[in-house]
């Protein structure tokens, strides 16, 4: 069996914090891990470095001067950047979870946190891409809704001729829904599918994407016409067709 080191000796992590403290802490553990680690202090520093290479995920501080994770986050999805981002928030405020969800993070980790626990995280946010890469979807290769068509195998979401850009948690729970278009599928199952089984059936991270998708693809997203809410039983994506 493989362990960390050889398994993802090739990811390569950003982390963004303005304490030196941690940020020398998480780039040694994450090193000893088998990951390749760069640290940036600020948007600035992290800016130059995604302007220079690729990186697999982004590790992302909330609270830091002069920009904050947030705005960081925000500024990313708006640039088209699709890197899984792991936010860092300085309390376990259910509220400061919901906003850096709303922002395009795929996944938050309160501080203090074990360094085992980060790993954790990060191991998971990998396997859900492994597993989206290499899985083959029973049933048709593409779902079409109104004017979008999403092609499950190549995760590609198109309106008409133009390209969409969703980050991969919003790409895995459209393709969980996708799955199965036009039958309801529960909160709890959308969790397991979208994101694995780690997390807990009363994580609201669900509604929060849920909400994303809905102000990216409908036209009223407070009158969802694709991404419905069955009442009692989850969320449903109607599909017009399978392809």
């Amino acid at each position: 069996m493989s362990d960390a080191k050889t398994e993802y000796k090739a990811k390569k992590i950003l982390v963004l914090d303005d304490e030196n403290e941690l940020r020398s802490m998480l780039q040694r553990y994450l090193s000893d891990q088998g990951f390749e680690v760069r640290t940036a202090e600020n948007s600035a520093r992290l800016d130059r470095y995604l302007q220079r290479e690729p990186f697999d995920l982004l590790v992302l501080d909330l609270m830091m001067e002069p920009e904050d994770g947030l705005s960081v986050c925000r500024r990313l999805r708006a640039a088209k950047y699709t890197l899984p981002i792991l936010m860092l928030t300085a309390r376990g405020d259910p509220i400061d979870r919901v906003i850096g969800l709303e922002t395009g993070a795929d996944d938050y980790l309160a501080k203090p946190f074990l360094p085992q626990e980060l790993v954790a995280r990060i191991k998971a946010i990998f396997r859900r891409q492994e597993l989206q890469r290499g899985a083959t979807p029973i049933g048709s290769g593409a779902v079409c809704f109104g004017p979008y068509r999403l092609d499950i195998t190549r995760q590609t979401l198109y309106r008409e001729d133009q390209l969409m850009t969703l980050n991969s948690a919003e790409m895995n729970l459209l393709i969980a829904l996708a799955t199965t278009p036009n039958r309801p599928i529960s909160r709890e199952n959308l969790l397991n599918r979208a994101r694995g089984r780690e997390y807990e059936a009363l994580d609201r991270s669900v509604d929060v994407q849920i909400l994303r998708l809905r102000q990216q693809l409908e036209m009223q997203p407070s009158e969802p016409r694709w991404l419905k809410t069955v009442w009692g039983m989850g969320y449903m994506l109607i599909a017009d067709s399978e392809t």
